[in-house]
C-alpha cells in the first residue's frame, strides 16, 4: 500500500474515529486532541501497519491506547506522594481564605466557642485539630483512645450545635 492510499483510507475513518474519541473523553476539545494524536501516531507508525489487515481496528487500538496512556499520565500527575513523617503535606490545607472580613469574623466566633468549652473537652479537640493522632493525644493526656475519640466527637457535635449559623 502506498503512502497516498494509506492516507486516503485513514482519512475515510475520520467520522468513526471522531465518534469513538467523543465516547472515550465526553469532551469535545479533548476528543479533537485525541483524534489528532491518533492521526499523528498512525502516520508516524505507518510502516508498522501490516497490509491486508483491518486499518480501522488498528487505528481504533491506537486511539484507545493513547487515551489510556493520557489518562494514566494525568492521574499520576495529580497524585501527591507525601514521604514526610506523619504525612505533613497531606494534612496541609491547599486553599487559603485568610484575609476576608467574613472569614476573620467567623474564625473569631469559632475560637470563642472553643474557648468556652471545659478543659477536658477543649484540650483533646484542640490537639486533634492541630493534627495530633488519637493515639498521641491519649498518651499525652493519659486517657484511653476511646475516651479521646468520644470527647472529640461530642465536642465537635456541641460546637456544631452552638455555631449552627456558620454551616454552609
Amino acid at each position: 500500500m502506498t503512502a497516498l492510499e494509506f492516507n486516503h483510507r485513514l482519512i475515510s475513518l475520520q467520522d468513526n474515529l471522531e465518534y469513538f474519541a467523543n465516547t472515550l473523553t465526553s469532551d469535545r476539545e479533548e476528543a479533537k486532541d485525541l483524534l489528532q494524536d491518533t492521526y499523528l501516531k498512525a502516520l508516524t507508525n505507518r510502516d508498522k501497519f501490516v497490509e491486508d489487515t483491518n486499518l480501522k481496528a488498528w487505528t481504533f487500538t491506537i486511539m484507545k491506547n493513547t487515551f489510556i496512556n493520557n489518562y494514566r499520565r494525568n492521574k499520576k500527575a495529580n497524585t501527591i506522594v507525601d514521604n514526610t513523617k506523619d504525612l505533613y503535606y497531606i494534612n496541609t490545607p491547599r486553599k487559603n481564605d485568610l484575609g476576608s472580613p467574613d472569614m476573620e469574623y467567623s474564625t473569631k466566633e469559632i475560637k470563642t466557642g472553643i474557648k468556652k468549652l471545659d478543659e477536658g473537652q477543649r484540650k483533646p479537640f484542640e490537639m486533634h485539630t492541630a493534627g495530633y493522632k488519637y493515639k498521641e493525644i491519649a498518651e499525652k493526656l493519659e486517657l484511653s483512645i476511646g475516651t479521646v475519640k468520644s470527647r472529640i466527637f461530642f465536642t465537635r457535635k456541641k460546637l456544631m450545635d452552638e455555631l449552627s449559623d456558620f454551616r454552609s
